[in-house]
């Protein structure tokens, strides 16, 4: 089973960046379909955002669209996920996971979550 880690997460205040990264340990993450999903307190737990095996199909739901960015490094060793014009209610943990077939498809895998807080 692959073992996903993320990293980039940490405190902004609104309106600010953060860039978040999710590498494999020991493997790359090309030719694998890529979830990004966060968990607020108090909500569910929701994908924002998941990038194709292919890197030619990608998926934003509609609080990441027009501010989310995903995408994978030349390498293939990371899938990262650009967060701008950051807001509150974008709070939570992050996670990276590996679907099995396309972004609509299982999840094979997850990491162990970054912690994004936007707050002034």
């Amino acid at each position: 089973q692959l073992q996903l880690v993320e990293s980039g997460g940490g405190s902004v205040q609104p309106g600010g960046s953060l860039r978040l990264s999710c590498a494999a340990s020991g493997a790359t993450l090309e030719s694998r379909t890529i979830g990004w999903y966060r968990h607020a307190p108090g909500k569910g737990r929701e994908e924002v955002s998941c990038i194709s095996s292919s890197g030619t199909v990608t998926y934003y739901n509609s609080p990441a669209k027009g501010r989310f960015t995903i995408s994978r490094d030349t390498a293939g060793n990371t899938v990262d996920l650009q967060m701008t014009s950051l807001r509150p209610e974008d709070t939570a943990w992050y996670y990276c996971a590996e679907h099995t077939t396309d972004c609509y498809g299982p999840v094979l895998s997850w990491g162990q979550g970054t912690q994004v807080t936007v707050s002034s």
